[in-house]
């Protein structure tokens, strides 16, 4: 079950490059804005300020990622098999991933590799400074979710998983890990109403499909 819990939510290390060029804040803090060179041309700092106004127009509206969820969400959904569902959850993944902050992406990126070496206490230190930046970081919680259930610290972990749904009700791999936990410390009533939501997203989900049909026979018994 752990395995597959970690399969499940552990997402893969974004930013690796930037990581290796840029050295990484310290956990809690926001690193200090470079100060802006002097020009002696007020023109040139006219046109600067300007520049910098129309590359924050340019960025993309949050409307515009939501309504790109939204349908990924419902063609994920209507997914006609399991081969064509893992590529619509893959672009899933990627568009909960990044946060839009620089700082925040880099400290994800410092989280996963601290992970994957099984550095777990670093790992929760910088998923700790990252969301007392940004605490509304949708990934932020799922990463130390699987952090903590690595750790064997169920309980945080169900903590963790549950912001995630509160803040994105269709997140499935958080809804998996709450049914995977739910299981593992032998509550399994809430296991399987968490594993049927996840398939109620992401239908062809086999491993949780496997775990909701198990559980059905010992929660409410053999149909007759």
């Amino acid at each position: 079950m752990r395995a597959l819990f970690a399969a499940l939510i552990l997402a893969a290390a974004p930013l690796g490059a930037m990581a290796q060029t840029q050295p990484p804040p310290n956990a809690g803090e926001r690193p200090e804005a470079a100060a802006p060179a002097e020009s002696a041309n007020p023109g040139e700092t006219a046109k600067s300020d300007e520049t910098a106004k129309s590359a924050e127009t340019a960025k993309p509206a949050e409307p515009d990622r939501a309504k790109r969820l939204d349908a990924l969400f419902a063609a994920l959904k209507a997914a006609p098999d399991e081969e064509s569902a893992k590529a619509i959850a893959a672009r899933i993944d990627v568009a909960l991933t990044p946060s839009g902050s620089d700082t925040a992406d880099l400290l994800m990126a410092r989280a996963s590799q601290a992970t994957q070496a099984k550095k777990f206490d670093l790992a929760v230190e910088l998923l700790d400074g990252l969301l007392a930046i940004e605490p509304d970081y949708l990934e932020a919680w799922n990463k130390r979710a699987t952090v903590f259930f690595l750790r064997q610290d169920f309980s945080n972990a169900l903590i963790d998983l549950r912001q995630v749904v509160a803040r994105e009700p269709r997140h499935y791999g958080a809804w998996a890990g709450i049914a995977i936990i739910c299981k593992e410390i032998g509550d399994e009533k809430r296991s399987l109403e968490a594993a049927r939501h996840a398939l109620a997203l992401y239908p062809h989900l086999g491993e949780i499909k496997d775990l909701e049909e198990e559980l059905s026979i010992k929660v409410e018994g053999r149909p007759i």
